[in-house]
């Protein structure tokens, strides 16, 4: 792995995108990766703008809240979100897509039958589900992507979405770079978690990569908020 770079983000490729390995360990990994989630509070920013969706009163009448993640990965958000929506009595329709079909499986595996949350295998762009989101959420799937095809995702959750989308993500700090690959070798977690955790992060994004994309995509003047999370957390909100 090349040093880490401040001042632009890493081209690197994860283990998780390129090694072919058998679904149990890509299960592990996926089982390691919400362990990191959900003790660095990693679905604190995502419930945060859903909640503060729902304090403007823009839930739709007579059905349940639509919301699309993409690249869902283990499902580990959406489960959150559906025992959040459970606490606070509100009905919703959850769906991950992801293009990696061992997730999708594993994302079936773990999540109770009972929770309103499906998963499909394919490209978010291609998907075509029988009703239109009302908003597109996604947690730690941009950074696998290059500057043009974030622009172009930001293009068609903008046009995809009905009343609004959120972006989960890393921000680029070495304090987050040096700090996390410390603690996932005394973790020991599975050796993805290991090798693509600080990558992601070195692929992660600065207030500014996330202005210089928003301007590209003709954003910049839509009301898109860029937030900072402890711990080293950069996100991006927009209700319509």
């Amino acid at each position: 792995m090349t040093a880490f770079r401040i001042d632009r983000r890493s081209t690197l490729q994860e283990l998780m995108d390129t090694e072919t390995v058998p679904f149990e360990d890509f299960r592990d990994c996926l089982k390691d990766l919400s362990s990191v989630n959900r003790i660095s509070f990693g679905y604190r920013p995502t419930l945060s703008f859903l909640e503060r969706f729902v304090g403007d009163g823009r839930l739709p009448e007579g059905r349940p809240l639509r919301v699309l993640d993409v690249g869902s990965g283990y499902g580990d958000t959406l489960r959150a979100i559906a025992l959040w929506a459970g606490r606070r009595g509100i009905p919703v329709a959850l769906t991950g897509v992801d293009l990696n079909p061992w997730s999708t499986r594993a994302a079936r595996e773990a999540t109770p039958d009972d929770l309103p949350v499906r998963f499909v295998t394919g490209d978010a762009f291609a998907f075509r589900p029988d009703h239109p989101p009302d908003l597109v959420i996604s947690a730690l799937f941009t950074h696998h992507l290059d500057d043009a095809a974030l622009v172009r995702f930001l293009e068609w959750m903008e046009e995809e979405a009905a009343l609004g989308w959120f972006v989960n993500d890393l921000h680029r700090d070495p304090v987050a770079y040096h700090g996390f690959r410390a603690i996932a070798t005394a973790a020991r977690w599975h050796r993805f978690v290991r090798h693509d955790g600080p990558l992601s992060i070195a692929r992660g994004f600065r207030r500014e990569d996330w202005s210089r994309l928003l301007v590209a995509a003709g954003l910049a003047a839509r009301g898109v908020s860029i937030e900072w999370w402890l711990p080293y957390r950069l996100c991006l909100g927009r209700v319509k």
